[in-house]
């Protein structure tokens, strides 16, 4: 599992020639660094100075750490859907009911694998959120980690969304595509735009 891997072990994995992991998997790792830079932040944003928000930053600090164990949770589990559609095609077909039964199984496993990529979407956009609470009250001393926080979780939401893109070609049924593709509805305005402005906001105050 991915989670319980060092990282140059995973890098050796994904640097291989394996189908898994992949580009989903990075995705969620990218978003769990994103979160992790977040509880960092808000806990450099602890102490007498910071008190007059303290509940704000406690409630960053719970949610971005959920968020990382989130976020780990669908790398390894975007792991484990690819496998699945790796394995489905692997199956016989040389007579019309394995044939059948391979295509079933095939289209079933492409709308599974894009289920994870799907709630990573919406992961990055909480990230986003966390990271632009806090860069109201965030300790000076490391605001250009809320920036790096909302540039991961960007990279997140967008590689996601190109992997619900590249299992929705392939899969037959129009209502499974059109539910897959209504995932990626909003990422604009939910992740991409916020994390540019954010990340805007952060250079500014740093550049004065």
């Amino acid at each position: 599992m991915i989670s319980s891997e060092t990282i140059t072990g995973y890098l050796a994995s994904l640097a291989s020639r394996e189908p898994t992991p992949g580009g989903g998997a990075a995705a969620a790792l990218h978003a769990a660094q994103g979160a992790a830079l977040v509880a960092m932040v808000a806990r450099y944003t602890t102490g007498p100075k910071y008190e007059q928000h303290a509940q704000l930053v406690q409630r960053i600090i719970s949610a971005a750490d959920g968020l990382v164990v989130e976020t780990l949770r669908l790398a390894d589990a975007d792991q484990q859907a690819f496998q699945g559609v790796i394995d489905s095609y692997k199956l016989p077909s040389g007579k019309e009911d394995l044939k059948a039964a391979r295509t079933a199984a095939i289209q079933e496993a492409l709308i599974l694998a894009a289920h994870p990529p799907a709630q990573l979407i919406q992961l990055a956009g909480a990230i986003v959120e966390l990271a632009t609470e806090l860069f109201e009250v965030a300790n000076a001393n490391v605001i250009s980690d809320i920036a790096a926080a909302a540039d991961a979780a960007r990279a997140a939401a967008t590689t996601a969304r190109v992997n619900i893109d590249i299992n929705v070609v392939a899969i037959k049924d129009a209502g499974a595509r059109s539910r897959l593709t209504d995932q990626t509805d909003g990422l604009e305005e939910k992740v991409i735009l916020p994390a540019d402005s954010l990340v805007r906001r952060v250079r500014e105050r740093i550049l004065g």
